[in-house]
């Protein structure tokens, strides 16, 4: 008796534990999914100035819009895009009407145009602010003398080419460039929590069972 006794909260606790980390996967979905929301309004929002003093946690993803001058120099972080096709994010320094100096992602071009003339002057520019978070340990260090970056990291290219570390990602830019806009978007931004609290309550309904079965058979030998 003592046995079954002995089993059956070990039973108890596992089930327990498995339903309690399937209840915290969907717990972490709602969040997640109210997350994605909000970033959504924010890149949707009507533009406005960039602000002065921008911050990371305040102004992440918030639609602003500008007019400036795009400088000569450019940097190209490696990309690939949602088709598969490698090429290169350009960033450009604008100097905004107001004489401030801000980082623009102008967009994506492909490999072969790497090298290519690119446009200056004036432009006005539509977009978001975004601090990447990108880049680990494993990536590898800008290839400085190819002007090749593996993240945009937005402290070392503002450092590069001289302008605060603020980073406008262009929506739209008028006059258009040969550059594509690569927009904000969420699509990037992972939301598994669904597929893992499905995993952890299967798990849950197998080890209920499994141990229902075991206690069965335990109690029909100690009975015969």
């Amino acid at each position: 008796m003592r046995r079954l006794f002995f089993f059956l909260v070990i039973g108890g606790l596992g089930l327990a534990s498995l339903l309690a980390l399937g209840i915290w996967q969907m717990q972490r979905l709602a969040w997640k999914n109210d997350l994605v929301q909000t970033i959504e309004t924010r890149i949707a929002a009507a533009p406005v100035a960039v602000p002065q003093t921008p911050t990371e946690g305040k102004d992440r993803y918030r639609a602003v819009t500008t007019k400036g001058a795009l400088g000569t120099q450019d940097l190209h972080v490696f990309w690939v895009t949602k088709e598969a096709e490698a090429g290169y994010r350009v960033i450009s320094a604008l100097e905004t009407e107001g004489g401030r100096r801000l980082l623009l992602d102008r967009g994506f071009v492909p490999a072969a145009d790497k090298n290519a003339p690119r446009e200056a002057g004036a432009i006005s520019v539509t977009g978001n602010l975004l601090w990447p978070d990108e880049g680990d340990w494993t990536t590898p260090a800008p290839e400085v003398d190819a002007n090749i970056l593996y993240a945009r990291d937005v402290t070392y290219m503002a450092s590069r080419l001289e302008t605060e570390p603020v980073l406008i990602v262009a929506r739209s830019i008028s006059p258009d460039t040969a550059v594509t806009p690569q927009p904000v978007t969420t699509t990037g931004i992972p939301n598994n929590h669904l597929q893992y609290a499905i995993t952890w309550f299967s798990l849950a309904f197998i080890w209920a069972a499994m141990t229902a079965s075991f206690l069965w058979r335990s109690r029909a030998k100690s009975e015969s």
